[in-house]
């Protein structure tokens, strides 16, 4: 079987299908600093990531088509999207070329580095994974990161260092995450998501055990004390474990904490002693177990407590993740990636304490299977807020076999309304916003958009 370390070398050539995507679209700036030629295909011409790669000299071309493949490609990359039906991918079989997916790619990158810090969990990777960015940059250790989104503090998602670390975010859909050579593999929480490719909650577990077992013997797993799915998950492993949460049985905890509008305050204690005190600017208390979290990877490749004060002292959010994009009428617009229960849960829980007037929520639900897998429980959230806005589903790399509807939201929480176009509901918003209002954007797929028509 092939290896992609073997074409790991300047000169070489390789096509990313799908290239416009976060992890993707990192993987090609990676790939092309270190001298391979790369040229890669996606759909959308307007994206981004797509134009960023173009200025860059990255050949992107829209479609999929076989013409795509020229005689001089070596490899292939693609996005667990991309299937094998794919014009691209079957022309590539036609000429004998190599398919890799991407985190094949990642995984090969990450073991060039001494630490490999892999961040892994249903949800709050992206978040996390910023907030040990900010630590380790505090720590002048000039990492290497890849995360899921746009950082402020390296202007992308991804940054490419000249120290020994790398922080990645390490994602379970199609166990993607078993390709990567953690030395310290990090568990959020683990949570029945991905059911289209997951049979249940136990083969979940079953997946993020073997990405824990990837650690070498004197590495790290880094997991949620607070979290039993965790705990149950990694129960007798035979590696090094230090655990992080609120209750003061965690190796790395929280102790004294003050929550000010969206500052938290509280101390962060290992092996229960005083190891520094915090001040965070993101609000909830899920960001407060983040923080810890970020903290118990750093001392894995010993950052000192200093760097941990001033790094999350700088954090005030990741792209997407409760993302402040302005006023409309008095209302404080912001816009949120959560696309899970647990996410729209813990979102919901820091808006509360912010003490608003009402909370509007626009959501946005993503990808079939998730919405019919996951319905009562996303109905049971969805009733939280004052005012619902549905849009409908955003179909990302499905069909919609099932025939589910957002408009079934609709029907089972009462006074919310549905949408069919993103005009409909722009325009309700703009009679609904009140001054004293936040206005929520929430969903993982374009609904950011409605947010950004609004305050323009």
């Amino acid at each position: 079987m092939k290896q992609f370390e073997n074409y790991m070398s300047p000169g070489r050539k390789g096509h990313l299908i799908g290239i416009g995507g976060v992890s993707m679209s990192s993987l090609a700036e990676v790939l092309h600093g270190m001298g391979i030629i790369i040229s890669g295909s996606d759909v959308n011409d307007t994206n981004p990531n797509v134009l960023s790669l173009r200025e860059k000299g990255i050949e992107v071309l829209i479609g999929h088509l076989p013409e795509n493949i020229g005689d001089d490609v070596d490899f292939i990359v693609r996005t667990a999207a991309v299937h094998d039906d794919n014009p691209e991918i079957m022309r590539a079989k036609e000429l004998g070329l190599p398919v890799f997916e991407r985190t094949e790619a990642w995984g090969a990158i990450s073991k060039d580095y001494t630490n490999a810090l892999c961040f892994s969990g249903t949800h709050g990777k992206t978040t996390t994974t910023s907030m040990c960015t900010h630590i380790l940059m505090a720590a002048e250790k000039d990492p290497t990161v890849m995360i899921g989104g746009t950082l402020p503090l390296i202007k992308a998602g991804h940054r490419v260092g000249r120290g020994n670390t790398i922080i990645m975010e390490a994602c379970e859909y199609y166990n993607s995450f078993l390709s990567l050579h953690p030395t310290a593999a990090i568990i959020l929480n683990v949570e029945a998501d991905h059911l289209d490719f997951f049979k249940d909650l136990e083969d979940v577990k079953k997946s993020f055990r073997e990405f824990a077992l990837r650690v070498p013997e004197d590495g790290y797993v880094v997991a949620n004390y607070d979290d039993e799915n965790t705990m149950d998950t990694i129960k007798g492993i035979d590696r090094k474990v230090i655990t992080f949460g609120l209750n003061e049985n965690a190796d790395v905890y929280a102790a004294n904490i003050r929550c000010k509008g969206a500052k938290s305050q509280f101390d962060i204690m290992y092996n229960g002693r005083f190891f520094t005190d915090v001040t965070l600017h993101v609000p909830g208390v899920h960001n407060v177990k983040n923080a810890l979290a970020a903290t118990a990877a750093c001392i894995c490749v010993g950052v000192r407590p200093t760097s941990v004060k001033y790094g999350l002292a700088g954090f005030t959010g990741a792209g997407r993740r409760f993302e402040f994009k302005g006023k409309f009428n008095g209302a404080d617009v912001y816009d949120d990636y959560a696309h899970h229960p647990g996410e729209l849960k813990v979102l919901l829980d820091a808006v509360e304490s912010l003490n608003y007037k009402r909370t509007i929520l626009v959501f946005q639900p993503h990808t079939y299977t998730r919405t019919a897998a996951l319905f009562d429980d996303f109905a049971e959230q969805l009733k939280r807020p004052e005012v619902l806005l549905l849009a409908e589903i955003f179909a990302a790399r499905e069909q919609n076999t099932i025939g589910i509807s957002s408009s079934a939201f609709a029907a089972k929480v009462p006074g919310s309304l549905f949408f069919p176009s993103f005009g409909e509901l722009e325009n309700a918003l703009r009679r609904i916003a009140q001054p004293g209002d936040i206005i929520l954007t929430v969903g993982a797929g374009n609904v950011y958009k409605i947010g950004e028509d609004i305050v323009e």
